[in-house]
């Protein structure tokens, strides 16, 4: 039952009791099985539930009781004397159930049902077995999706499977030809009699079939609720639903033909050019925008979509209505943006952003289609965070305003994993959009794969099912049924606020792309595709032929979109049409507001402010129950207060405060971040003493702070990554932070990293302030608890390890303060800190900084109970600022020239390192100098600490083995640094490394080896 749609109500419990061996058919997988319609314990389960509810309906759960007030039950007669309803009595005398059986009848055959006489008596009237089991049967007539006419090209069943589903022939229900003339009373559930009460069996199988066994098919019967399923019901059962008017259809004509034309049209200019055409699916584009008028008609204005490769352009051209001649010009090899300021991307991976009419609502509609790589699915997550985020800042608690469509391939949406865990994200209450509308083309291939030999399900979409969200298969080739799918999906969204998909079964008329010879692997598949007729001629062809257009306005339509292409050709050669900016998918108003040059912002804050938030972070409502644990640390960290220090925990909650008096939104989302994984930030106090009672401190700073949200994710980081970067591209004025469990998890959202955060910029002109706190730290927890692969972050930074960084003036750069420079002209920034002071700072300076770049930061471990990293207030007050390295302050920094060693370091290793000086002794000998900002390198500042200590042996120490870390990414520039100053010491740079020896482990996961290597590598950083 669960795999297939009926649409008929299942019987009635009490009814059905005396016959404990029936059995219905129910489609597994790819098999037919055969199990218990009811067991003992589950009749009983509902007859207890039935007793409950007869005595107080609201005792028992909405569901139950929707079931029973709309269900005919009848508690059995073990149970005792229950009277059936007056209307199950005449149910029973119109359909035969009641009749007289012969006295020697057997027990088999008969069961005595007590009712009620009409004069108020109580009589035994034997039911007639085969009578209640023709009946169950026929409620139990499984027609749908499984036996649709789904493709296009009649190859594939939809499900992969070409049997015939056992349990929808009239002889599995013990059914013949002789009962398809009898009547049967339709239950209350069903819509398919419109006015009528009772029907034939043929005629309602003939109307099931009309409904579920055509060019549409329905999955929506394992969604748990009563009302949803009435309402799906109601939708496709009423064939009134379904009838389109002129002006539909007239619309929907003129968008086929700009979808078709399209194509046809870039086909002719650029037949050599990849352009991952529709053709084969060109209904995508009427069946979208029906989408888009159906919702903006009740009352969305924001659209957020997200999309592959294939089909990009015309989405573009015909949705979002991209001028013409500003894709045209991608395809021009001799136009060159006059506004470039990075590598640039195929035209077919851009995005945009464009408010216009939509004329169907007649309302404002802001479309934004957000870029993507070619890493299939990767940009779902991405446009659920924007849409997210577009909802926070409008105040949109529901989404009635915005709202997001996510298109997708049948091959990755079955194949991808990020699919799935964006769907867990779906009802998730900080990262709910409020549903999502899913629209699949279904190409029935992948790249060269046969979907038989992709995926397991019968359904690429079945991974919808585990947030219950219906799924309509639709011929594609079947206009009316397709916009009338659309026109559902979308009132779906709009009542229920939840994730709908829409399986749009088509071909790919090309290959995977215009080059790409399908005969190879597809001969009779594309044997077929060559002969198909294109949907715009088979469905206009139709409509002449029924009248309902006029041949000459088709071809006037045709003519009118024919020049409107000719004429953004002719317009497209101006230079003027390739800009850059014309494909910001996130556009920033009134944020850029000068090209400089800009001061290094300065990110202190008053006393005054640091004393308040130390206060009201750690108050608590009246009555609220601390746990005891946690009284301590509040305690402890009262008397740091008192002290006026701060240590990691505290040197956060500076910055976040700061930030939201400010009067900024934050938002800090990853695994186990509200309590922080290591125990130490708790910003969600939980009452000890009532469940699901909690307080957010940092939400009661001020009535006139932004808001902060912190939120626990779902165990996931591609996805909840994904989702926060475009969170962080909606407002540059917000500080959005994504914390990993461990910083050796992140590479899980690797693809996020690499496709979208460090390249996002040069690529689609997109900036994200985007924070990532990676816990980094060799402590002797084995090799997935040690690295976040700093090495990794390092060698995706675009500076030139052969250059010592200048100024250089530029059309788009313009500073006087060589760091501002750096930080402007480098993709992300990447940074190793070893003080709460410089956390505090570098939080601070996201939101200081007139541009937007990424933020990823290694974070401590050992470092948050550490006793010496501590910083004073006086770090953190007005006038002081982020420090890209901190210097030798000890004694080592009175009498430079007798300085034997300098060594550079990053991160926790400079505590190791500065014990063991101390403890040989070396304070005089041996200078520290902590890169805090690793990237963009701090060429200037290290140039004056080489100078100072000139007679100094250089030396990098780290902790990590030698191929990772930092190591790599600084040698090449210190040496790069020294050779500019003509300094001897450039030859010996790789000389003088103290670390662990390379490795193919990140760390070692015995405790014995761990310590064995801090020692050696610590005897290597004091030697000289």
């Amino acid at each position: 039952m669960e795999r297939l749609v009926s649409s008929v109500s299942r019987p009635s419990i009490g009814s059905i009791r005396c016959l404990p061996q029936l059995m219905l058919n129910v489609r597994g997988a790819h098999k037919v099985h055969r199990e218990s319609f009811l067991n003992a314990s589950s009749s009983n389960y509902i007859d207890e539930m039935y007793e409950q509810w007869s005595k107080d309906p609201h005792s028992v759960h909405k569901s139950w009781d929707l079931y029973f007030r709309n269900q005919v039950y009848q508690r059995p007669p073990t149970l005792g004397v229950n009277p059936p309803s007056p209307a199950l009595t005449q149910y029973y005398q119109m359909t035969g159930f009641l009749q007289q059986q012969p006295a020697a009848a057997s027990q088999q055959q008969t069961q005595l049902q007590t009712i009620s006489s009409g004069t108020g008596g109580v009589q035994e009237i034997p039911l007639d077995m085969k009578a209640i089991q023709d009946h169950m049967a026929v409620q139990a007539l499984l027609y749908g999706h499984h036996e649709a006419k789904l493709d296009p090209l009649g190859i594939l069943e939809a499900d992969l499977s070409g049997e015939r589903p056992e349990g929808i022939s009239l002889s599995s229900h013990k059914l013949n030809e002789s009962d398809l003339d009898r009547k049967f009373i339709l239950p209350p559930i069903t819509f398919i009699g419109g006015q009528e009460k009772e029907l034939s069996l043929r005629e309602i199988i003939r109307r099931l079939e009309d409904v579920y066994c055509q060019t549409i098919g329905l999955e929506y019967m394992y969604i748990n609720s009563y009302e949803k399923c009435n309402w799906i019901r109601q939708r496709f059962e009423d064939p009134e639903q379904k009838k389109l008017g002129i002006k539909d259809i007239e619309r929907a004509v003129k968008r086929l033909i700009r979808a078709s034309k399209f194509e046809d049209y870039l086909k002719k200019k650029w037949s050599s050019e990849k352009r991952f055409g529709l053709e084969g699916c060109e209904v995508l584009i009427p069946a979208m925008k029906m989408v888009i008028d159906t919702a903006a008609g009740k009352g969305v204005d924001t659209i957020i979509m997200g999309m592959p490769h294939r089909g990009r352009l015309n989405v573009l051209a015909n949705v979002t209505r991209k001028p013409l001649e500003e894709l045209f010009c991608q395809f021009d090899p001799k136009l060159e943006p006059s506004d470039v300021s990075g590598t640039g991307d195929v035209k077919y991976h851009l995005g945009t952003c464009i408010e216009r009419l939509n004329r169907a609502s007649n309302t404002m509609v802001k479309f934004a289609l957000v870029a993507n790589p070619s890493h299939l699915e990767a940009v779902d997550p991405v446009v659920q965070g924007k849409t997210r985020a577009e909802q926070f800042y409008r105040g949109d608690k529901a989404g009635d305003k915005a709202m997001s469509i996510l298109l997708h391939g049948d091959a990755a949406f079955a194949g991808q994993g990020v699919v799935y865990e964006t769907f867990h994200l779906s009802d998730l209450p900080a990262y709910t959009t409020h549903g999502t509308i899913h629209i699949i083309c279904n190409n029935q291939i992948g790249f060269t794969t046969d979907p038989r030999m992709a995926r397991s399900s019968p359904y690429c979409t079945d991974v919808a099912r585990v947030v219950n969200a219906p799924i309509f298969h639709v011929n594609a080739d079947d206009v009316a049924s397709v916009l009338h799918v659309a026109k559902v999906a979308a009132e779906w969204r709009c009542t229920f606020k939840k994730d709908v998909v829409i399986d749009l079964v088509c071909y790919r008329r090309q290959g995977h792309n215009e080059t790409d010879e399908p005969m190879f692997t597809q001969p009779f598949m594309y044997k077929k595709i060559h002969k198909q007729t294109p949907v715009l001629k088979k469905w206009v062809d139709q409509l002449i032929s029924e009248g309902t257009i006029k041949q000459d306005w088709y071809e006037a339509e045709e003519a009118k979109y024919q020049k409107i292409l000719d004429d953004a050709f002719a317009n497209s050669k101006s230079p003027a049409y390739a800009k850059d900016k014309n494909w910001l998918d996130s556009p920033w108003k009134g944020f850029f507001t000068g090209k400089g040059p800009f001061p290094y912002p300065k990110t202190g804050v008053s006393e005054e402010t640091i004393k308040t938030i130390g206060v009201k972070a750690h108050e608590l409502p009246e009555g609220f129950a601390l746990h005891r644990g946690l009284k301590r640390v509040f305690e402890n960290r009262a008397k740091m207060l008192q002290e006026r220090e701060v240590d990691w925990a505290l040197g956060e909650s500076m910055a976040i405060g700061s930030v939201l008096l400010d009067g900024h939104h934050v938002r800090i989302s990853g695994q186990d971040v509200e309590r922080g994984t290591f125990s130490h930030r708790h910003h969600v106090l939980h009452d000890q003493d009532k469940d699901l009672v909690f307080h957010v401190p940092m939400n009661y700073l001020s009535p006139t702070q932004g808001h902060y949200t912190i939120c626990n994710s779902s165990l996931s980081e591609f996805a909840c990554l994904g989702f926060e970067l475009g969170y962080s591209t909606t407002n540059p004025n917000s500080l959005v932070i994504w914390e990993a469990q461990f910083g050796d998890f992140a590479n899980t959202a690797q693809c996020i990293i690499d496709q979208f955060i460090s390249s996002g910029q040069a690529k689609w002109v997109r900036q994200s302030g985007i924070c990532l706190l990676l816990p980094h730290g060799y402590e002797g927890q084995g090799p997935e608890h040690s690295s976040a692969r700093l090495e990794r972050f390092l060698q995706m930074a675009d500076e030139d390890e052969d250059q010592v960084t200048e100024i250089k003036e530029t059309k788009h750069l313009h500073h006087n303060d060589l760091a501002m420079y750096q930080l402007d002209d480098v993709n992300w920034i990447i940074a190793h800190l070893t003080t709460p002071a410089n956390y505090f700072h570098i939080l601070r300076r996201q939101l200081a900084l007139p541009f937007r770049k990424p933020l990823i930061m290694m974070s401590p471990k050992s470092l948050l109970r550490l006793p010496e990293c501590r910083s004073s207030f006086d770090e953190m007050t007005t006038g002081t600022t982020f420090k890209r390295i901190y210097q030798e302050e000890g004694a080592a920094s009175q009498n430079a020239s007798d300085v034997k060693k300098i060594i550079f370091c990053s991160g926790k290793t400079y505590y190791d390192l500065y014990k063991e000086r101390a403890n040989n002794k070396l304070d005089t000998e041996i200078a520290i100098v902590r890169i805090e900002q690793l990237c963009p390198f701090p060429f200037d500042e290290i140039r004056k600490e080489l100078e100072k200590y000139n007679n100094a042996k250089v030396c990098f120490a780290q902790e990590e083995h030698k191929n990772m870390g930092p190591y790599t990414y600084c040698k090449p520039r210190l040496a790069c640094l020294l050779r500019s100053m003509n300094d001897a010491r450039a030859g010996e740079i790789n000389t003088c490394y103290a670390g662990r020896e390379a490795a193919a482990a990140t760390a070692t996961g015995i405790k014995s080896s761990h310590y064995l290597e801090q020692k050696t590598y610590m005897q290597q950083a004091m030697a000289f």
